[in-house]
């Protein structure tokens, strides 16, 4: 994949992932930050932050249960270890540390 479309879809999920919260009708506290990093703070203090790895072309999740890389495979990101899908993994993340029933899928 070139860069351009690296940057392209990634910046389709952040899009994806901002809209979703910003409709999603809870306090979720988020801000995307310089250099494309999204932090998303819960009410606990706990943090979920995503952002982009454009040496790599992945994007990485660090969350209370650890960190995460995703790469593009079979028009979606898939977890580098286990395939696991970004958006449904956000969900339960999000679900995890207190941030309710939100649906990025």
């Amino acid at each position: 994949m070139t860069e351009t479309e690296y940057r392209q879809l990634a910046d389709a999920a952040f899009a994806h992932i901002e809209s979703v919260l910003e409709h999603a009708g809870n306090d979720l506290d988020y801000e995307l930050a310089a250099g494309g990093v999204l932090e998303i703070e819960f009410d606990n203090g706990s943090k979920i932050i995503i952002n982009r790895q454009g040496a790599n072309q992945e994007i990485w999740v660090a969350a209370k249960s650890g960190g995460f890389h995703y790469r593009w495979q079979d028009n979606a990101w898939r977890n580098t270890r286990d395939g696991s899908e970004l958006m449904q993994t956000l969900t339960s993340l999000i679900a995890q540390q207190g941030g309710g029933d939100i649906r990025f899928d």
